[in-house]
């Protein structure tokens, strides 16, 4: 459970004294990391193999794998420790992401961003640059949530469109948050170590900067290939912005989770959970930016959004799993040189025992694309030796390759950051076939890989 292993790590004052283990005792072995691998196998497999009944039935594939971990849990501690274990994880760790994303995902749906030069390879360009750059302001999730629709809907008259989706992930989706603690929730976690906010941009821009003019480069050369089969883009219009409303929602919503990260007033207890006051302000925040996005925006911004609830329902359902199955996971990690995972903290040191910027860059990013990237960044931050003062100023330039590795490298899966899959689901309820879980990664991999390899030499050496 990813707070449950935040919250052993966490200082108390900076994360509220929260308390739950997800196995008590030693790290767990290996076997207890089965049923996070299975339900990765079945979002990856059962798509291609049952796809009718992957949609049909995906909540009872997740809530079956998440039964695989709660059902021996129990046997092993009893049924109050496993449901207080369940009830930690809603509480604590799922209510706050899924309040989060639904308010930026209805808000988002009820900005509509008409006219422009978009549905062009030069103006797709321009709008994933404009993404990016708004990512470090707003949030990857934020500026998913709001741009997204745009994209799609100026190039609805394209046969092929994946890969404005996939380059919308790494770029807008990913890529773009690396410039502060709101764009992306390791750097947020960084912040709530002693990291200063304006660290990010001082220190990440010039890899960022890299990293962004070599994808859109390859993008417009991409898009512009593909682009020469297909009709012609309708003429460009007026740019026009409707739902100014959802616009300053969008704001609130930053607003609150920076708020988060500031004001601490103490703890309650809801049915023997500890639970930072500011968290349950947040949700309530969270809900209420929802409900008021529902009641103002005219029907027809979000009909010509084609918004609907479907990906949504399928991110909450989907995340919900991965919440309770990744925890055993994420405690292996945590466990560093005491635990099953003890060889992957191991190699992050050079020969003088000193930490590597390369290693921590390409082991702290490759476990962020398949692990959560905030609990992940947090373990070997505090492996690098927990200091903000050191990682900011000695060891700078490995807490770049750690901040640089948990932020680009999120993008190499679906679940390596929270909108990924979110914007994978809004483009196939789109009429858009997405590739499955592993082609993304053959995707992905091939256009980033070679780019993280010229950041190693650059920045990381």
């Amino acid at each position: 459970m990813i707070f449950a292993v935040l919250a052993s790590l966490c200082d108390p004052a900076l994360c509220g004294g929260a308390h739950a283990a997800v196995i008590e005792g030693p790290a767990p072995g290996l076997a207890w990391g089965v049923p996070f691998a299975g339900l990765l196998l079945s979002i990856a497999l059962a798509p291609l193999i049952a796809p009718r009944f992957w949609h049909r039935r995906m909540g009872l594939v997740a809530a079956g794998w998440s039964l695989a971990l709660i059902v021996p849990l129990a046997v092993l501690n009893g049924w109050a420790s496993a449901g207080h274990d369940v009830w930690h994880a809603v509480l604590i760790e799922y209510l706050p992401f899924v309040a989060l994303l639904l308010a930026l995902f209805t808000a988002g749906g009820g900005i509509l961003l008409e006219g422009g030069p978009w549905g062009t390879p030069a103006g797709n360009t321009l709008l994933l640059a404009i993404g990016t750059a708004l990512a470090g302001l707003m949030g990857t999730t934020g500026v998913s949530m709001v741009l997204i629709h745009p994209l799609l809907r100026a190039n609805a008259h394209r046969r092929k469109r994946v890969h404005l989706v996939v380059f919308f992930i790494l770029l807008c989706a990913n890529a773009g948050g690396a410039t502060s603690p709101l764009g992306d929730p390791p750097l947020y976690i960084g912040f709530l170590r002693g990291v200063p906010f304006f660290w990010p941009l001082q220190a990440l821009i010039l890899p960022l900067l890299v990293l962004s003019a070599i994808l859109l480069a390859v993008f417009f050369l991409f898009d512009r290939h593909l682009a020469q089969g297909d009709a012609p883009a309708p003429a460009a219009s007026r740019l026009r912005l409707s739902g100014w409303p959802n616009v300053a929602l969008v704001c609130v919503v930053v607003a609150c989770v920076l708020m988060q990260g500031l004001w601490h007033p103490g703890e309650v207890v809801l049915a023997g959970q500890p639970i930072e006051i500011e968290r349950v302000v947040g949700m309530a925040m969270f809900a209420l930016v929802t409900l008021i996005s529902l009641k103002i925006t005219p029907q027809r911004v979000r009909e010509r959004n084609l918004f609907s609830w479907e990906p949504m329902a399928e991110v909450g359902k989907l995340f919900a799993a991965i919440f309770v199955t990744i925890g055993p996971v994420l405690a292996m990690l945590a466990a560093g040189l005491n635990g099953p995972l003890a060889v992957l903290i191991d190699i992050t040191n050079d020969a003088q025992g000193q930490p590597s910027p390369v290693a921590y860059f390409w082991v702290a990013g490759l476990l962020s694309a398949f692990l959560d990237n905030a609990p992940t960044y947090l373990v070997f931050f505090q492996t690098a030796g927990d200091d903000p003062v050191l990682l900011t100023g000695k060891l700078a330039k490995v807490l770049e390759a750690l901040s640089a590795g948990a932020v680009f490298f999120g993008a190499l899966t679906y679940i390596g950051n929270a909108p990924n899959m979110m914007v994978r689901s809004i483009a196939a309820h789109r009429g858009i076939r997405m590739p499955g879980f592993f082609p993304y990664i053959g995707w992905s991999a091939a256009i980033l890989l070679p780019v993280f390899a010229l950041l190693t030499i650059l920045f990381f050496k």
